[in-house]
């Protein structure tokens, strides 16, 4: 199975969205795309990751990419 990695805004329903899909993750062939930017822009306004999510960025070093005068708990 392949996963797709999307934002979503918690306060609205997923149903019928177009929810901005930010990378897929296959766990079988162990390969992950992730857009980077796209990833960069919501983390750096707050977004919270999954625990996945936040562990599968992790290994591609995401958080390394933040600017280093954005403090985040993410580092």
């Amino acid at each position: 199975a392949v996963y797709r990695i999307v934002a979503i805004d918690v306060r609205s329903q997923r149903e019928g969205r177009d929810l901005p899909k930010v990378g897929l993750y296959d766990p079988i062939k162990n390969q992950t795309y992730l857009n980077i930017p796209v990833i960069l822009y919501f983390l750096e306004r707050g977004t919270p990751p999954t625990g996945t999510v936040q562990d599968i960025s992790k290994r591609a070093g995401v958080f390394m990419e933040l600017s280093s005068n954005h403090q985040t708990k993410f580092h």
